[in-house]
């Protein structure tokens, strides 16, 4: 089509001319294919010096040496061959490659039947490969790759026979490490297992988040990031964990009580890295603290005995009363959130229900960082007040998604 046709061509026009061109390509990748089979029966060294028909098809394609195999190996499946003593070597799909020819199949689609066909007992291939080709007229590769599946079930009802050694060790590798940046790098190889209950995890935490602070655009690496971090926090709070050196895993964040105060400054996150001190004022929310008396080159001098912010007892209470993620539209759930000090710890707020709010890590982070505010009403449940530029009246919103106890008075 020139321009012009183009311009004036309906939708069914061009549909049609792009189905005919379709078809030529096809066409003319399926011949491609018999004549690199012909050029391998005859000897690719003899005829062109090259040690392979796929080291030829890489130069004379300009593609890459694993594009070259692949078609080299579909026109090994598709047409007839020899081997150097002169034997013939029979096409896995011979009617499969004759509808190539044609131009009627797809790429996938002729991997899709031929991966089938290896699998199939001779007496049966050439039943087999109508029955797929058949259905290929009138569904997509996937459609025939299911009933290719069916019939290899069919054909084969016991399956390979179980191996009676012992199962292999999974395949499970994970590097982490910090750059100079204080970035961290996460690269990892895991068996099928690992890495599907990995997934399954992390897309439950990384849904987007439709709340009342607006829609949630995060992209999905930002989603899939948050949901590790959240996955983390679940496993330091969960029980189970394993003790380390006599304690429980955890992470040690040095701030003095001057930058805690006021959120300026810098803290010591673990043995090298570093956080700003307003970051620490939301982990001081909700956390174990031992009071440290350090002398002027750093040396403590004096320790005093650990103590949980938030006791066990006013957290099974939080968790009754605000029944997840207090922050209006949000539906974690509790085990996925942190105590709030609604007037802050290090600014003398006391650690008591009435100053308290559940919040999970996201929207405990937004009521630091932005307009939002939050206090408890009159009925004794949290309320929060939005930033101006979302409502000039600021008007108190509630999460109402978290059902409140049936017994409740």
């Amino acid at each position: 089509m020139d321009s012009e046709t183009v311009w004036k061509a309906d939708a069914v026009a061009l549909a049609d001319r792009i189905s005919t061109l379709l078809t030529v390509a096809r066409s003319a990748e399926a011949e491609i294919g018999s004549l690199l089979a012909e050029i391998e029966s005859r000897g690719v060294m003899e005829l062109f010096g090259y040690r392979s028909a796929a080291r030829l098809f890489e130069h004379l394609a300009d593609v890459s040496t694993a594009a070259a195999e692949t078609v080299v190996k579909r026109a090994r499946a598709l047409n007839p061959g020899h081997n150097l003593d002169g034997t013939p070597i029979p096409a896995v799909a011979p009617a499969t490659g004759a509808a190539a020819l044609d131009g009627r199949l797809s790429t996938p689609m002729i991997d899709t039947i031929v991966g089938v066909m290896i699998q199939v007992p001779p007496e049966h291939c050439a039943d087999v490969e109508q029955n797929l080709l058949f259905f290929a007229s009138e569904a997509g590769y996937k459609q025939v790759a299911a009933l290719g599946t069916r019939i290899l079930a069919h054909l084969d009802p016991d399956g390979a026979e179980p191996d009676s050694a012992e199962p292999a060790t999974p395949s499970r590798e994970l590097s982490l490490r910090r750059k100079r940046t204080g970035i961290w790098e996460l690269n990892g190889r895991f068996d099928d297992e690992t890495g599907t209950r990995a997934s399954a995890l992390l897309d439950s935490l990384a849904q987007r988040r439709t709340t009342d602070e607006g829609p949630d655009l995060r992209s999905p690496q930002e989603r899939y990031g948050d949901a590790f971090s959240d996955a983390i926090d679940l496993a330091l709070n969960s029980s189970d964990l394993p003790m380390q050196a006599g304690e429980r895993a955890h992470v040690m964040v040095a701030v003095s009580l001057q930058d805690l105060k006021s959120g300026v400054g810098r803290a010591i996150l673990g043995d090298l890295g570093t956080m700003s001190a307003a970051e620490a004022r939301i982990h001081a929310c909700d956390c174990k603290l031992i009071p440290a008396v350090l002398g002027g080159k750093s040396e403590p001098l004096d320790l005093g005995h650990q103590r949980r912010l938030i006791s066990t007892p006013l957290r099974h209470a939080l968790y009754l009363r605000d029944r997840g993620c207090a922050f209006p539209g949000c539906h974690r759930p509790p085990r996925h959130c942190q105590g709030h000090h609604i007037r802050h710890w290090a600014d003398g707020g006391p650690t008591e229900l009435g100053n308290l709010v559940l919040m999970c890590a996201h929207h405990h982070r937004l009521l630091h960082r932005s307009g939002w505010q939050v206090r408890i009403a009159a009925d004794g449940l949290p309320e929060f007040l939005p930033p101006v530029f979302l409502d000039k009246r600021r008007k108190p919103r509630r999460n109402n998604l978290h059902q409140p106890l049936p017994f409740a008075a």
